[in-house]
């Protein structure tokens, strides 16, 4: 299973995660922050739990990519 968690308030809005990845991630409309796609929140974090593979590498890559480093990917 894949999980990918994105702690959005401390998103800079660089753009990248969306660039890499645009299957899992969008840009917000009214705060120009990063979205992750069909992910739930708890406590600012926020996850989504896949059995999809192919999201793995490009989620990986959008985590190595992100300057702040609030992207985790993890292949359970």
């Amino acid at each position: 299973m894949v999980v990918i968690t994105l702690q959005r308030q401390k998103c800079i809005g660089c753009n990248y995660c969306v660039e890499l990845a645009p299957n899992q991630f969008q840009m917000s409309k009214k705060d120009g922050k990063s979205v992750l796609l069909h992910s739930e929140e708890k406590k600012g974090f926020f996850t989504l739990k896949s059995k999809d593979y192919e999201l793995l590498e490009p989620s990986e890559n959008a985590a190595k990519a992100c300057p702040v480093k609030i992207i985790s990917v993890k292949n359970i």
